[in-house]
């Protein structure tokens, strides 16, 4: 596999160091970094972006994640290995990630049990943290990134 271009961010500069600012920003939310992971993990698995969840595995992998909690977190649901507030952050990731797919795009249900883990501040950094994959995602997807490049 080749990529189509190189990876737009880094082609304008300004622009990754505004993606680089605010993903800092993201990790200063109070959630813990492991949750972060894996709300990058399950957004990058749902968006098909290779290049994301290699990549973020392996970090997640150096910073001492269990190789059980990445390879299970696209079916968290059925695995013993995450805590209800992780279950509240995936839950609210796929929500975020799927917008299109229901006119109610983040139930309340949803919002409502991640509240109930996480305060205003920490909601704002999975929020982010979430949206910010996604851009990733869209543009590793769009231009054919090739897993493993990085991370």
């Amino acid at each position: 596999m080749q990529a189509r271009m190189k990876n737009p961010a880094m082609l304008l500069p300004d622009a990754m160091q505004a993606i680089l600012a605010v993903k800092a920003s993201t990790e200063k939310g109070g959630v813990p970094q492991s949750t972060l992971d894996l709300v990058h993990l399950r957004a990058s698995q749902i968006n098909g972006c290779g290049p994301c969840i290699v990549g973020g595995a392996r970090l997640a992998r150096k910073a001492g994640e269990t190789d059980d909690r990445i390879w299970a977190a696209a079916a968290w649901r059925e695995a013993p290995f995450y805590t209800d507030a992780e279950r509240a952050a995936l839950a609210l990731t796929e929500e975020i990630t799927r917008l299109a797919d229901r006119a109610d795009a983040v139930p309340d249900a949803v919002w409502d049990e991640a509240a109930r883990h996480f305060d205003e501040r920490g909601l704002s950094a999975i929020v982010m943290m979430a949206g910010l994959t996604n851009l990733f995602n869209r543009i590793n997807v769009a231009t054919r990134q090739v897993a493993g490049a990085w991370g």
